[in-house]
């Protein structure tokens, strides 16, 4: 059995060395490889997670992290039970923190390059059926208030945030961008006659992404009159805004996407992703180019795209079980 994986000590000072090789690499991935402010966050934590498992068993250079001691280290996270693909991701940062340590000339070989991660899960992800999409983007009844007497009036910036959560839905759903491409949207961003969003994307990439009418009214009336409810001073030119006037931030919009498909209470769909993965299936399911698609949702490789095929076909198939007489 693999010792327990220690927690990271933020107080406690990292050898040189490990300090200098981590914010090194981390400022390779910014400022060459253009990463973003997540995924430079998850960088850091994996590789904080395997010095907070190295050092205490005497790891105090680069040259200490061998084969032996990384192998040690998966296994260890694997009886955590963390989820295999935590664990791929984990082994990935690795071995690019190490090739790049390579390149550096900080080290002479690079372990990670053996290090086997298991593979990750091709779970299909959970699906919004049409009727289910339907119902989230119906208006939300009036409160019929109280014996004692009529509800009260929504007020002003109630009002402005229940139709800013209404175009969190709609732009996710009708563009299948990511929520973190959502939040960073400015107001120019947004072609209303073109219906069209300017999206900047994984890696630094700008993509165009169409969209229907019902999310072009949703917009119109954001800027029209929600939006003005909420501006401030710190609203700069974020399309999007939170309650105190200021960018909305991604924890936020996931919250809006959270409620609205726990609300509808028959699906196991949750997250702004739910609605990417939807978006991107339907398409497919009448009859949308694979390529198109791709372009999109921003996939750098087509076989990603090519998994919500797989999701056509298992809904292809589950359909086929129930109607077909002599299935």
């Amino acid at each position: 059995m693999p010792e327990p994986i220690e927690q990271t000590n933020e107080a406690t000072r990292l050898p040189a060395e490990l300090q200098k090789a981590h914010d090194g690499f981390l400022r390779y991935m910014a400022l060459e490889r253009e990463r973003s402010e997540h995924t430079l966050r998850a960088y850091g934590s994996d590789i904080g997670n395997l010095y907070a498992y190295a050092i205490p068993r005497g790891a105090t250079t680069l040259a200490g992290l061998d084969l032996t001691l990384l192998r040690a280290w998966l296994m260890a996270l694997q009886e955590s039970g963390l989820a295999r693909a935590t664990l791929a991701r984990r082994s990935a940062t690795i071995r690019s923190f190490l090739t790049w340590a390579v390149r550096e000339e900080l080290i002479a070989t690079n372990p990670a390059i053996r290090l086997k991660s298991p593979k990750r899960e091709q779970r299909l992800p959970h699906i919004l059926q049409n009727n289910q999409i339907e119902r989230i983007f119906k208006p939300v009844p009036e409160p019929q208030g109280t014996p004692e007497g009529k509800a009260p009036e929504p007020t002003r910036e109630q009002l402005a945030l229940a139709d800013r959560d209404k175009l969190i839905l709609e732009l996710l759903y009708a563009t299948a961008i990511r929520v973190g491409e959502l939040v960073s949207l400015d107001i120019n961003d947004v072609d209303l006659d073109r219906r069209t969003l300017r999206v900047i994307g994984k890696g630094n990439k700008e993509r165009t992404v169409p969209f229907g009418q019902p999310a072009m009214n949703a917009v119109d009336n954001w800027l029209r009159r929600a939006r003005p409810a909420l501006r401030t001073d710190d609203s700069g030119h974020a399309l999007l805004l939170g309650r105190r006037g200021k960018r909305l931030d991604a924890r936020q919009a996931r919250q809006v996407v959270s409620d609205a498909l726990a609300a509808l209470g028959d699906t196991a769909a949750r997250g702004p992703h739910s609605l990417r993965h939807s978006a991107a299936t339907h398409l497919l399911d009448r009859g949308a180019d694979l390529r198109a698609v791709q372009e999109i949702l921003g996939h750098s490789s087509l076989a990603t795209t090519q998994l919500y095929t797989h999701v056509s076909v298992e809904r292809l198939k589950e359909s086929y079980q129930r109607a077909h007489p002599r299935a």
